[in-house]
């Protein structure tokens, strides 16, 4: 498919915060239609990892996380800082969340995260051998605890809904595939 030209009419930020970021533009659609609203946020991405404690116990956070007002599970994940590398973004936020660090990292996958109306990407991590080396260093807005589980009940979780987070979802079904195809 060759991409269509969308022209961009008119830009402007609406919402230009170090957390949030969105940009309002007018754009022509190659039929000639004009969306004179068509929003997106600006982000430069974050990461979630799938982390491995030597006894193979998968790292996971459950939170609050007002947007919906619920308290969930998810795997360990975190906003890339500017000019942060996602490498780096991944072992801050671990250490960060759940105070573990990891021996090993490995970049799995990155996707986008929300196409439609989002330049951000997911960058989606392994990590093993993670140990704890302190305590969690939680931001103002996080309320979380961390949890230890097996994968194999991270798999049913992810099947019964006890996870509905859709980044982590995505990655825990993505590092599970990954677990599946070196075994």
């Amino acid at each position: 498919m060759e991409k269509p030209q969308w022209q961009t009419l008119e830009s402007q930020y609406v919402i230009d915060t170090p957390f949030l970021r969105i940009r309002r533009d007018a754009v022509r659609l190659p039929n000639g239609t004009v969306v004179p609203e068509y929003f997106v946020r600006e982000s430069a991405g974050f990461v979630i990892v799938f982390a491995l404690t030597h006894d193979e116990r998968l790292l996971l956070v459950r939170q609050y996380r007002y947007g919906n007002d619920s308290i969930g599970l998810e795997l360990p994940a975190g906003m890339l800082e500017p000019g942060e590398e996602p490498e780096s973004c991944a072992r801050r936020e671990l250490v960060e969340e759940t105070g573990y660090e990891a021996r090993e990292l490995r970049l799995l996958a990155t996707y986008a995260a929300e196409a439609v109306r989002s330049d951000a990407r997911a960058y989606i991590f392994t990590a093993r051998g993670a140990r704890k080396v302190a305590e969690p260093r939680l931001d103002a807005t996080e309320h979380l605890e961390v949890e230890l589980v097996t994968v194999e009940a991270f798999e049913s979780m992810l099947l019964d809904g006890r996870v509905d987070a859709l980044s982590t979802v995505a990655a825990g079904y993505r590092a599970l595939a990954d677990r599946m195809s070196v075994r």
